[in-house]
């Protein structure tokens, strides 16, 4: 097991200003530039990896066999719909695993523009329901996402109750979009300071994803969805990010329905720094926290 380091946030943010945003670059070379993250933190050596398909959709289960297994996560990944994978989230989702004390079924659901919505919301319910057919108890299991991702298990959860399936326990939505639209304020008060993501990217993702339809639907924008029943949530944003309101927004919402949240701010970290474990201890102790609220609620 290699050990991980800590090279401090601003080091983070230095080397990821230097790197900058993808301005201009095609779809193609978007999604080769994020399937590099992969490459760069690899699922260690102790975790176990078993692919699977589930509801026609290529899965894995990912694990640390020495750990306990006890409870199940659905993860979805994130990458504004149109981007991600096993591969990008790997190392993270199993980082999420060993924290929740279980196993963690990481979906790769279809992507716009070539499947465009509602294809992944359908592809998460559709795992959702064979898991149950499984047998998996939904009172030890839960939903997990980052980003997109994030979005897509506030959208799963809706889609889920209007079907009138089991609910799962827990909900865990990690620096979520769930405007589409982008009428949040930090849209624009957080530009200067997000070195991952910027108006441009997320308008480029939305249309690509939405092929047409009205984002303004609840389950492409889950802001303005209703959320009565849902699970209790987890959300967890850095301060640094543009999509700082929309959790904020979440949040509101998910209270004045009378859903019990966690929301924790994270000062100063960016987009979904907990996909940065391997380098820095701030991302280490958000996935201890997302771990913690699971075992306490499933």
């Amino acid at each position: 097991m290699t050990a991980p380091t800590d090279i401090g946030i601003d080091k983070l943010m230095e080397v990821l200003r230097e790197r900058g945003l993808p301005d201009g670059l095609t779809l193609a070379e978007r999604r080769q530039r994020m399937e590099d993250i992969g490459d760069r933190f690899p699922a260690p050596a102790e975790a176990t990896v078993e692919p699977l398909t589930i509801a026609g959709r290529p899965a894995e289960w990912v694990y640390d066999p020495a750990a306990d297994q006890g409870r199940v996560m659905l993860y979805v990944h994130g990458g504004g719909y149109v981007q991600g994978s096993l591969h990008t989230h790997r190392n993270m989702v199993f980082n999420i695993a060993q924290a929740i004390g279980g196993k963690v079924l990481n979906l790769d659901y279809r992507m716009g523009p070539e499947h465009p919505f509602p294809a992944a919301v359908d592809d998460t319910v559709a795992a959702w329901q064979a898991l149950l057919d499984k047998g998996v108890d939904p009172n030890t299991a839960s939903f997990g996402g980052d980003s997109a991702g994030g979005g897509l298990v506030v959208a799963a959860l809706m889609a889920v109750r209007d079907r009138g399936l089991p609910l799962p326990a827990a909900g865990c939505c990690i620096s979520p979009w769930i405007d589409l639209v982008g009428t949040g304020q930090s849209m624009t008060s957080k530009a200067a300071i997000d070195p991952m993501v910027n108006r441009a990217a997320l308008d480029f993702f939305a249309d690509l994803y939405a092929g047409g339809h009205a984002k303004t639907d609840p389950l492409m924008s889950p802001l303005y969805g209703d959320y009565e029943g849902l699970p209790p949530l987890l959300v967890q944003v850095g301060t640094a990010e543009t999509l700082l309101d929309d959790s904020r927004r979440l949040v509101m919402r998910a209270r004045h329905a009378r859903v019990p949240v966690d929301y924790v701010e994270w000062p100063g970290m960016p987009h979904i720094w907990h996909i940065f474990a391997p380098l820095l201890q701030q991302s280490r102790d958000a996935i201890q926290e997302l771990g913690a609220f699971v075992r306490r609620t499933c």
